[in-house]
């Protein structure tokens, strides 16, 4: 079960088909896709968010293997401006994006607090880990703003190419411990 959350800036709603619509028409942008995993197809389908929702992200929602909302601003909660999802997947264990208007604002690093917060607290692994090109410095950023720090490097392919990629961590224990605003 994926619950609602929130930040001061943000409602975290789960994911529903019905989003896909949304999605479909913020997501498609190469700015936006070019250091994501290379499983996304580039150029992206017209009926791509709605094939992922159904094929892929909310069967595997519904076993237990991910959790994913949508990020809306309070002050228009209809507008999804971005996506953050958690998984079970070795090395791999949260991605996000956000939609180009909302870039840049920290809005991602606010949503990442209580996403990670549910990680450990409620799902209770000991360990996040989030594989980065390491060209995506906002990226990179973010990782460092919450507490993560690099345990390894290694190739991996994105949708604009093969990357030399860092794998950030953080353990329950650390995400306990880190300076809290």
């Amino acid at each position: 079960m994926t619950p609602p959350l929130e930040t001061p800036r943000l409602l975290l709603r789960p994911a529903e088909l019905a989003d896909a619509a949304q999605v479909q028409a913020l997501f498609p942008h190469w700015e936006i896709v070019k250091y994501l995993a290379n499983q996304i197809p580039w150029p992206y389908p017209p009926d791509g968010a709605f094939v992922y929702y159904r094929d892929f992200l909310l069967p595997a929602v519904a076993r237990g293997e991910e959790w994913a909302w949508t990020l809306r601003l309070k002050t228009a909660p209809e507008q999804i401006i971005g996506c953050i999802t958690l998984m079970t997947k070795p090395n791999n264990n949260r991605g996000f994006w956000i939609g180009l208007p909302w870039q840049g604002r920290g809005l991602m690093t606010e949503a990442c607090g209580p996403v990670t917060e549910f990680w450990f607290e409620t799902l209770g692994f000991p360990v996040l880990r989030v594989p980065k090109a390491v060209v995506n410095q906002p990226s990179r950023r973010i990782s460092e703003k919450t507490g993560m720090r690099i345990v390894a490097t290694e190739e991996r392919e994105y949708v604009s190419g093969r990357y030399l990629s860092e794998i950030w961590e953080i353990t329950a224990e650390q995400w306990r411990a880190r300076p809290r605003k």
